[in-house]
């Protein structure tokens, strides 16, 4: 079973696995579990974890520098601000069209889909069918990135948005600042008038 794993590009189903060493489920079910639990009590340089519906050889978060730093060489691309925006709007709001989550952004973000449709992240899904627009969704790389099981082990959004009295408050506050200007930009068409 090891030497399957060692080969896979993506995380290995159990039933996939199963299938292919011709065992029970059930059985090796177990056995990478068992296999998990070794490696850990070990201390070995690697893990076996359960992520994105499979299993797969990971570099203990102790070591994972040292292999960064062997693998990438100084050549990581990190997603930028847009881009983890565009994310997280995505995999809160899936299956989402781009007008949708450049709405939610505020600004266009054809070019950072496009970005992370290419880095694997995000993938079209179909369409939506009133109007035609292309779907999209995260992909199973996304949350192997993310060290995730499923989407509902995504952080809950509710700690992160603010109260509502925080928001009717800056709303008020926005309106009166508008009433204000409003107020003095008659008066100085008044002024002028005179």
């Amino acid at each position: 079973m090891e030497a399957v794993l060692m080969v896979v590009d993506e995380p290995a189903a159990e039933a996939h696995l199963a299938s292919v060493l011709e065992r029970p489920r059930r059985e090796v079910a177990a056995a990478l579990r068992e296999l998990s639990a070794e490696y850990t009590a070990a201390g070995r340089g690697f893990d076996l974890r359960l992520v994105a519906g499979g299993w797969r050889f990971y570099s203990r978060a102790e070591c994972a520098p040292a292999v960064d730093r062997f693998v990438l060489d100084g050549q990581q691309a990190r997603l930028t601000q847009a881009a983890l925006e565009t994310l997280a709007v995505v995999a809160y709001r899936q299956p989402v069209s781009r007008s949708r989550v450049s709405a939610v952004r505020g600004v266009n973000c054809d070019g950072v889909m496009r970005t992370l449709v290419q880095r694997g992240l995000v993938e079209e899904t179909g369409t939506e069918p009133e109007t035609g627009a292309i779907l999209y969704r995260t992909t199973n790389y996304f949350l192997e990135r993310m060290g995730l099981r499923g989407l509902d082990e995504l952080p809950e959004l509710a700690p992160f948005l603010p109260e509502v009295d925080d928001v009717e408050a800056e709303s008020l506050e926005g309106s009166a600042i508008a009433e204000a200007v409003a107020a003095a930009r008659d008066g100085s068409d008044t002024a002028s008038t005179m």
